[in-house]
């Protein structure tokens, strides 16, 4: 066994370890989360740039795309005042060609009033017309409206499907229309500049941080800083779609293998994230927890020495020297006095053990003050094997019913008393602990012992024990018709049904009160219990001994029919049921009787054992029985 000294260095290093550890748990969780907090506010001042990169952009595209439809148009303009000076030129594709090079123009065509080419710097494309394709009929509105001065969006064209932006407008003497097409190239460099892609490779400082943008509805990588993963699905590398539209407040991930925090938002059509890793995201923490460590294990080591050698200089020691003069008292020098004065503790310690001390020496004369004063019976006996005579107090020949001889016999000798003892424990009283059958008295005995020292109390529960079986019969009946109620019955069927071989031909019988409540409602409560105890009458009476009937609640009955010889009898019992059900009557007082009716259904046990189901059987039966009644 260990010494308290020892245990109190080791609760110390206990509980500062723990506590150090705790420390450490609770500081690792704060990084985490400030780790975690400052990753989303990183990632929420990036989108902000995004957003304004997106809209400078987009403003950007919209002014270049403006200025690029009036070049379109001017350029239409000035060729067509130059064929309309030269007309010659319209058959001359080279010519046309040098003008298409000077204007910077990458097509020119001509249309005649039809709406078809007739003349241009692609010869391939003669004898298109308006009706040629979804791009050729954006200006076949201009064949009926010759002030129409059209330019188209940048869309494919029809031949080649090629990027193009056209414009269109009628010669000044209404003999043509003029069409010109330019390759959209400082538009097509001002929508690269609106690709996320784009921009997030602007925005990428750290080569473990990664940016994606995500189609809302599909889940297509439209834009990344990873550029294999663009047009791959977010599943794919290790996204889910509804984790990224419900933590917009950032989650752990697995992001192309690698343990990653994300943190997302919806951007009109897409969601744009930042993905940064988590090897990454805590590389801080381990240095500084390593420091915090150090500091908490050195301050926990100064506590746990402080505290330690205080603890023993004014707990340990005094401790001992009380053990010391505890030591003396119980080797027998009651005249030792305990004074301890190193703390008030320790003051009222001394004080509690002296007065303790004296209460041991005045220990008999209490015990037989008390015995004597209590109302209860309590005899109490010892004995040992050295000497021969039993010490009894006067309530045992009381308690065990002795007479003034046998009890002088009794206590005369130890042999005798013992077997006298060993006879009382041959009748123990069922469900009760160290309770035996005395001479129609109850007794409680126990002892305890070491070696050679027997010490016995027997206390007189006659009284107890018959108030409980009375409380306990009670428990089991019905107060109003006599009948078992329904826990009686469950112990009755409990017990009648665990030796099954017994029962014979047996049937279950589930009964109801009919008109009940037109009883109650016409008569009044009072006579619908009369009602009900003339039916429970019936039930009582029912089968010879042989029915167990009770009242389960309310208008519900059930007997149980047993030990019958055949099922013949058992049909003779249900018939003369059938006959009680119509032919009887209840009498509610001295000058009222109405007729008695009950519905009811059987079921036979035969072989088996579970009443419930019987029971469940019969009830329908009665339901129906009950249905056709009322037809």
């Amino acid at each position: 066994m260990q010494t308290l000294k020892k245990i109190i260095g080791r609760y110390m290093q206990s509980v500062t370890l723990f506590l150090v550890i705790v420390l450490l748990a609770l500081f690792l969780y704060i990084q985490i989360i400030h780790e975690r907090k400052q990753a989303c506010e990183t990632a929420a001042e990036t989108f902000s740039r995004i957003e304004q990169l997106l809209e400078k952009n987009q403003e950007e595209l919209v002014e270049t795309k403006k200025t690029y439809r009036q070049t379109c148009l001017h350029n239409a303009e000035a060729i067509s005042y130059i064929l309309e000076d030269n007309p010659s030129i319209l058959n001359s594709i080279a010519e046309l060609k040098k003008i298409a090079a000077l204007m910077e123009v990458d097509e020119i065509h001509i249309f005649d009033s039809t709406g078809c080419i007739y003349a241009g710097t692609h010869p391939e494309y003669f004898g298109y017309t308006f009706d040629s394709g979804e791009q050729m009929m954006f200006f076949k509105p201009m064949l009926t409206d010759k002030s129409l001065r059209l330019v188209q969006e940048i869309t494919p064209n029809t031949a080649e499907k090629k990027l193009m932006q056209y414009s269109a407008l009628w010669s000044r003497d209404g003999n043509f229309i003029v069409q010109v097409g330019m390759e959209p190239v400082n538009v097509l460099k001002a929508t690269e500049k609106n690709e996320l892609s784009y921009i997030f490779s602007l925005l990428r400082v750290n080569p473990h941080v990664n940016y994606y943008a995500v189609n809302r509805e599909t889940g297509e990588i439209v834009g990344a800083t990873d550029l294999p993963g663009v047009g791959r699905n977010l599943s794919e590398i290790g996204l889910d779609l509804s984790m990224v539209a419900i933590y917009q407040n950032g989650f752990l991930a697995s992001v192309n293998g690698e343990r990653s925090f994300c943190v997302f938002k919806e951007a009109g059509e897409n969601y744009i994230g930042r993905v940064i890793s988590c090897r990454n995201l805590y590389q801080r923490i381990p240095p500084t927890m390593a420091a915090l460590a150090v500091c908490l294990i050195t301050i926990a080591m100064i506590l746990s020495y402080v505290v330690t050698r205080y603890m023993n200089r004014y707990v340990v020691e005094g401790i001992q020297s009380i053990n010391d003069k505890l030591h003396s008292i119980a080797l027998g020098n009651l005249d030792e006095i305990v004074d301890i004065r190193s703390s008030v503790e320790f003051s009222e310690l001394s004080g509690y053990i002296n007065r303790m001390k004296k209460s041991i020496l005045d220990n008999n004369r209490k015990m037989s003050y008390v015995l004597g004063k209590t109302n209860m019976y309590i005899g109490v006996y010892e004995y040992n094997q050295h000497m021969k005579r039993v010490r009894i107090t006067e309530h045992v020949p009381k308690i065990l019913a002795l007479e003034a001889g046998e009890a002088e016999r009794l206590s005369a000798d130890y042999t005798v008393f013992r077997e006298f003892i060993a006879d009382l424990r041959q009748n123990p009283v069922a469900d009760e602990t160290c309770v035996y059958s005395c001479r129609d008295r109850y007794v409680k005995l126990e002892e305890i012992s070491d070696e050679e020292e027997i010490f016995g109390v027997i206390i007189d529960v006659t009284e107890e024990i018959e108030k409980r079986r009375k409380i306990e019969a009670e428990r089991d009946f019905d107060p109003l018709t006599g009948l078992y109620n329904r826990r009686g019955m469950e112990r009755k069927l409990s017990a009648l049904f665990s030796e099954p071989e017994t029962l014979g031909h047996s049937m279950i019988v589930m009964a109801d009160a009919d008109n009940l409540k037109v009883i109650n409602d016409t008569y009044g409560h009072d006579a619908g219990d009369v009602y009900l105890q003339e039916i429970a009458g019936l039930f009582r009476d029912f089968g010879s001994g042989n029915c167990a009937a009770a009242r389960l609640g309310g208008d519900e009955f059930l007997l149980f029919l047993y030990q019958y010889g055949s099922e013949q009898e058992l049909s003779d019992a249900v018939a003369l049921l059938t006959d009680l059900q119509n032919n009887s009557f209840a009498n509610l007082n001295d000058r009222l009787r109405v007729p008695l009716r009950f519905s009811f259904g059987c079921s036979l046990t035969g072989q088996s054992t579970d009443y419930e189901k019987l029971m469940k059987e019969a009830d329908e039966r009665m339901y129906e029985d009950k249905r056709e009644r009322k037809k």
